[in-house]
C-alpha cells in the first residue's frame, strides 16, 4: 500500500516534464497508476471478501505512538476500486479533452495525478492522524484543480471558497479525532472503532468530525461550494465532485456510523440535514438551465441521499448506502463527461440553445440517457436496485423519512428527465446542433461508466457480497440482499409512484418553472458566506488598526501583560507551589542573584542603547555563574559562548540604529516597563517552583548517568541527552538555526543573491574590488585593507597567534564533548568566535579570506551530516538518531570507543559554524560595505 502511494507521488512529479515531452499523450500513461491501484485492489478482494485484507504498520516515532497505519477492509474496498477506476478512467478521458499545447494542461496532470493518490491514502488510512492529513491533501488539491483557470475571477473565487469551507470543516474535524484518540487511549482507528468511548467528550467529538464530514460533502448549510466549484473543467467535476473528494465525508460517516449512530446528535445531524439537503438539491437541480450546473446541485441532493443511508446506523439502510455509493460514482461521472463532450463540441452548456444533439451524436446520446436513468432509479439500472433498497430500508423503520427520500427522488427522477431532454431532444425554435461528433477516444470513458452503471443492476450481487460485510459491524437484523427484482411488493409500488409523480414534473416543467419563479426565494447560502467573509475581513481591519500600531514595545509589552493576568493570575490563585522553598544553597547564589537583578532593572532604565546591550550581557553572564555554582559546566560553558556572541552581533547591529533608545523623557515609561519586567519575573520564577513542585514520581535525572553510559556511550549527561535521546529536539533547533541564518541575510542583503555569492566565492565585494595590499608583512593577509586609525598591530599579532588554537580548541570540544563539558554546539561557537576576532582585527576582506566558503554550504553540510547520521540506526536495525557504538583497537592509539553520535555533533558544529559565518557578513561585513557607501556618496 506504501508502494502505491509512492507511485503516485512520482507520477505526480513527473506529470509535468510528461506532459511537456508527449502534450496531452501523456495522460494516457498517467492513468496507468489509479489503474494499477484498481487492479491491485482486484486482485486483493477475494482476501478482503474473507476477512482477510492486507494490513500495513510502519512504526515512525513509538515514544509518540506514531506510526503510518494502512488498512484494507470492505468499506475501503469499495472506495479504492472507485478511486482508482474513476480515476483512470478521468485520466484517459483528459488526452482528449484538453487541447494539444495547452500550456495548463501540466499542472493539472501533475495536481490530478496527486489528487488520486491523496484519496486512496485517506480510503486505507487506519490512523487517525494520517486520516487528517489525506483530508488536507484532497483539499489542497482540490483548491489547485478548481482554480485551474487563474485568469478567470469566478474559478479564483470557487477554489478560494472550497478551500475556505472545507478548511473549516477539516479543522473542527481535526478536534474531535483528537479527542477520540485521547478518551480511547489509541489513534488507531480499527481500534477506536471497536471500543468506542462514551461520554459528553466523546459525543462532542462525534459532532466534530461530523462538521467535517458535512463540509466536504456539501451538505446544508455547506452545499454551496459545491455547485460554484463548477467552474473547474469537467474532468475535475466527474472525479472530485462526482467519485472522489465528495465521498470522502460520505466515507467518513459510513466508518464511523456503526459505533456513533446510536448517539442522539449523531442522528439529528445525520437524518435532518441528509433529509434537508436531499429536498433542497433536488429544487434547485430544477430551476437551471446550464446542464453542468443542474448536475451540481443534483450531486448535492444525491450526498444527502448518500449520508441518510449510510449514516442512519442500519444494515438496511447501510447496504443501500453502499450500492447508492457505487452507483452515484459510475452515473453521475459518466454524466459529467457526457457534459463535457457537449460543452468541447458545441460550445455551449444551456439547455435552451441545445437541440437535436441525439441525432447527432447517438451514442452519446445513449450514454447520457442511460446514466441519467440509473440516477432516477429507472429498473434494470444499479440505481433502481439501490434506490429500491433504500426504501426497504425505511419501509418499516422510520416511515417519515421514507416518505421525505420518496419526495427526494421524485425530484431527482424529474431533474433526470430534465437532463436527457434539455442535452439531447430536439426543440422546437431552436436549430439543430451541427457540432462534429466526438472521437471514440473522448467517449470511451463515459460509455464504460455508463456500461457499468447499466450491467451491475443485473449483477447487482457483485454489489451485495462487499455491502453485506461492510454491515456485519452495524447492529440490527439482516437485511434483504441487493437484487434487481424481489417480485410485486410495495416497495416497487413506491418506485412506480416516484416515477409517475416525476414524469407528471416533468410533463409539466413550464408549468413548474413558472410557479418556481413566483415562489420566494429563500436566502442563499453563497451570500451568507460572502457576508461573514466581508464581515470577518472588516473586524480584521478595525482590530488590526487599533492593536497593530507599529509599536514593538506595546507588542511586547501587551504579550507580557497577558502572561501576567491569565497564567500569573491562574498561579496565585491556587498556589501550588511546595511550602519547603530554599531561596540559595550559598552566599555567592545570592551575591550574583543580587548582580543579575540590579543589571536588569539598569538595563530597561538605560536610554543609549549599548549601555543597555551591555547590562543585558551582565545578567547573561551572571546566569552562567549561577550554573557554575550550581555544577553544571556544560551549561555554564554554553551559556557563556552563547552570551558573549549575542553581546557582539548586537554590537554590530547597532551601527545601523541611533545611539538613543528616544529623544523624547522616557521616566513614566521606564517605571512601567521595569514594573511589567518585575511582574513577569515573579510570574516566571512562581511558574517554575509550581512545576518543580508538582513532581510525584522518582526524577528520570537519577538514573540519567548509567543510561547515558550504557545506551549512548558517553559520560556526559547533558551531550548524549542532546545527540542521542533528544535528538529529534536538537534536529528541530538545528533546523530553526539555518532558517534564522537565511531570514538575518535576506533582510541585510539589499542585491541579487547571485551578486554576493560569486563576490563572497571570489572573496570580493560585488560592488567594488578590495583596496590593494602593501607589499610589506602583514600579521594577516588583508589587514592592510583596513583604513589606518582602525588598526590594531597588537590586535592583530594577538589574532594570528591564537586563531588557529581556538580552532584546535573548537575541535577539541566536539570530540570531546561525549564524556567531557563541550559538544559541537560549543565547539561551533568557539569556532565562531575565532572567526569573529579574525573580522574584528582585519575587516570584512580578511574574513572573506580567512573563511573561503559560502556560509550555506557550511548551513546545509551541517543540516545534511546531521539528519545522514539518523540513517544509521536504521541500517543496523535500531531507531532513527539512535547512536550506535564501535568499538575496535588501533596500533597507536589503543582501544578506540567510537559512537555514531559524534558525527551528528560535526554536523551541529558545522551549522553553527555556518550560523555565525552567515551573521557575520550580514551584519558585518555587509553593514561595512554600506556604510562606506554612505560615507563615499
Amino acid at each position: 500500500m506504501l508502494i502505491l502511494l509512492t507511485v503516485h507521488a512520482v507520477a505526480a512529479v513527473l506529470a509535468v516534464p510528461l506532459v511537456r515531452r508527449l502534450d496531452r499523450r501523456a495522460f494516457p500513461l498517467l492513468a496507468l497508476v489509479p489503474a494499477a491501484t484498481t487492479v491491485w485492489a482486484a486482485v486483493q478482494g477475494p482476501a478482503v471478501l474473507a476477512g482477510n485484507g492486507p494490513e500495513l504498520v510502519v512504526p515512525w516515532v513509538p515514544s509518540l505512538q506514531a506510526e503510518l497505519a494502512f488498512r484494507l477492509d470492505p468499506l475501503s474496498w469499495v472506495l479504492t476500486l472507485l478511486v482508482g477506476g474513476v480515476g483512470a478512467l478521468v485520466l484517459f478521458y483528459c488526452g482528449s479533452y484538453f487541447p494539444a499545447r495547452n500550456p495548463g494542461s501540466a499542472r493539472f496532470a501533475a495536481v490530478l495525478t496527486a489528487f488520486t493518490g491523496a484519496m486512496t491514502g485517506l480510503v486505507l488510512a487506519d490512523d487517525l492522524v494520517q486520516l487528517y492529513v489525506f483530508w488536507e491533501l484532497t483539499t489542497v488539491f482540490s483548491y489547485l484543480l478548481i482554480g485551474y483557470d487563474s485568469h478567470e475571477r469566478a474559478a479564483r473565487r470557487a477554489a478560494t471558497q472550497a478551500l475556505v469551507v472545507t478548511t473549516l470543516g477539516g479543522l473542527a474535524m481535526l478536534v474531535g479525532l483528537i479527542v477520540l484518540g485521547q478518551s480511547a487511549g489509541t489513534y488507531r482507528l480499527s481500534a477506536l472503532l471497536a471500543e468506542f468511548p462514551t461520554g459528553t467528550a466523546a459525543t462532542v467529538a462525534v459532532v466534530l468530525v461530523l462538521v467535517g464530514a458535512v463540509s466536504k460533502s456539501a451538505l446544508v448549510p455547506f452545499h454551496f461550494w459545491l455547485p460554484a466549484a463548477m467552474a473547474a473543467p469537467t474532468p475535475v467535476s466527474a472525479y472530485l465532485h462526482a467519485a472522489a473528494m465528495v465521498k470522502a465525508g460520505v466515507y467518513l460517516v459510513a466508518r464511523f456510523a456503526p459505533a456513533a449512530a446510536d448517539l442522539p446528535a449523531w442522528q439529528v445531524t445525520v437524518i435532518g440535514l441528509g433529509l434537508t439537503t436531499m429536498l433542497v438539491g433536488g429544487y434547485r437541480s430544477l430551476r437551471q438551465h446550464d446542464v453542468k450546473l443542474l448536475l451540481a446541485f443534483g450531486t448535492v441532493s444525491q450526498l444527502g441521499f448518500l449520508i441518510v443511508l449510510v449514516g442512519a446506523g442500519t444494515k438496511a439502510a447501510t447496504a443501500a448506502g453502499i450500492a447508492l455509493l457505487v452507483a452515484h460514482a459510475t452515473f453521475k461521472a459518466a454524466l459529467f463527461l457526457v457534459v463535457g463532450i457537449v460543452d468541447h463540441q458545441t460550445g455551449t452548456r444551456d439547455l435552451r440553445e441545445l437541440s437535436g444533439l441525439g441525432r447527432r451524436m447517438p451514442l452519446l446520446a445513449v450514454v447520457g440517457t442511460v446514466a441519467a436513468a440509473s440516477m432516477a432509479g429507472v429498473p434494470v439500472t444499479l440505481g433502481f436496485v439501490a434506490k429500491e433498497a433504500a426504501y426497504e430500508a425505511f419501509l418499516h423503520d422510520r416511515p417519515w423519512v421514507l416518505v421525505v427520500l420518496v419526495l427526494g427522488s421524485v425530484l431527482t427522477a424529474a431533474y433526470s428527465a430534465r437532463f436527457a431532454w434539455g442535452t439531447f431532444a430536439r426543440k422546437p425554435g431552436v436549430p439543430d446542433s451541427t457540432a462534429p461528433r466526438p472521437s471514440a477516444a473522448l467517449i470511451a470513458a463515459p460509455l464504460v461508466l455508463a456500461a457499468a452503471t447499466l450491467l451491475l443492476g443485473p449483477l447487482a450481487g457483485l454489489v451485495d457480497r462487499p455491502a453485506v460485510l461492510i454491515t456485519h459491524g452495524v447492529p440490527g437484523e439482516e437485511a434483504e440482499h441487493l437484487a434487481l427484482w424481489h417480485g410485486f411488493t410495495t416497495v416497487l409500488l413506491l418506485t412506480a409512484v416516484t416515477l409517475g409523480l416525476a414524469g407528471a414534473l416533468f410533463a409539466g416543467r413550464s408549468a413548474v418553472e413558472r410557479v418556481q419563479a413566483r415562489l420566494p426565494h429563500p436566502p442563499a447560502a453563497d451570500q451568507a458566506y460572502r457576508r461573514s467573509v466581508r464581515a470577518v475581513d472588516r473586524v480584521a481591519v478595525e482590530v488590526t488598526g487599533a492593536t497593530q500600531r507599529g509599536s514593538l514595545p506595546i507588542y511586547l509589552a501587551s504579550i507580557l501583560l497577558v502572561v501576567v493576568l491569565v497564567p500569573g493570575g491562574a498561579l496565585f490563585r491556587t498556589r501550588p507551589w511546595p511550602d519547603d522553598v530554599v531561596l540559595a544553597d550559598s552566599v555567592g547564589q545570592v551575591l550574583v542573584g543580587i548582580v543579575v537583578v540590579t543589571a536588569a532593572v539598569l538595563t530597561v532604565r538605560a536610554r543609549r542603547r549599548l549601555r543597555a546591550v551591555m547590562l543585558a550581557g551582565v545578567t547573561g553572564y551572571g546566569v552562567t555563574l549561577l550554573f557554575v555554582l550550581h555544577a553544571g559546566p556544560d551549561l555554564a560553558l554554553t551559556q557563556a559562548l552563547a552570551e558573549t556572541i549575542t553581546l557582539v552581533v548586537f554590537v554590530l547591529a547597532l551601527r545601523r540604529l541611533p545611539p538613543f533608545f528616544s529623544s523624547r523623557p522616557l521616566v513614566a515609561t521606564r517605571w512601567i516597563r521595569i514594573a511589567i519586567g518585575v511582574a513577569v519575573g515573579i510570574c516566571t520564577s512562581c511558574a517554575a517552583l509550581a512545576a518543580s513542585g508538582a513532581r510525584v514520581a522518582v526524577p528520570t535525572s537519577l538514573d540519567l548517568p548509567r543510561w547515558a553510559y550504557e545506551y549512548g556511550g558517553g559520560k556526559n549527561v547533558v551531550n548524549v541527552t542532546l545527540v542521542d535521546a533528544r535528538a529529534w529536539d536538537t534536529m528541530g533547533e538545528i533546523s530553526v538555526l539555518l532558517v534564522a541564518a537565511t531570514g538575518v541575510a535576506s533582510l541585510v542583503f539589499r542585491r541579487r543573491m547571485g551578486s554576493i555569492d560569486r563576490a563572497l566565492a571570489a572573496h570580493t565585494d560585488p560592488d567594488e574590488a578590495p583596496p590593494q595590499r602593501s607589499r610589506g608583512a602583514n600579521w594577516l593577509p588583508a589587514s592592510s585593507t583596513v583604513s589606518p586609525e582602525r588598526r590594531s598591530v597588537v590586535f592583530e599579532v594577538v589574532t594570528r597567534l591564537t586563531f588557529h588554537a581556538i580552532l584546535v580548541l573548537s575541535l577539541y570540544l566536539v570530540f570531546a564533548g561525549h564524556n567531557s563539558p563541550g559538544g559541537g554546539f560549543a565547539g561551533g561557537l568557539v569556532a565562531g568566535l575565532a572567526l569573529l576576532v579574525r573580522y574584528l582585527a582585519g575587516g570584512r576582506y580578511e574574513f572573506n579570506t580567512a573563511v573561503p566558503v559560502n556560509a550555506g554550504w557550511l548551513l546545509g553540510s551541517g543540516l545534511f551530516l546531521s539528519a545522514g547520521t539518523g540513517l544509521v540506526g536504521i541500517l543496523i536495525g535500531q531507531d532513527v538518531l539512535q547512536t550506535a557504538i564501535v568499538e575496535f583497537d588501533v596500533v597507536v592509539l589503543g582501544h578506540v570507543k567510537l559512537v555514531t553520535s559524534v558525527f551528528f555533533d560535526v554536523g551541529v558544529y558545522l551549522l553553527v559554524v555556518g550560523l555565525v559565518v552567515d551573521v557575520i557578513r550580514s551584519l558585518g561585513a555587509e553593514i561595512d560595505r554600506q556604510i562606506e557607501e554612505e560615507v563615499s556618496a
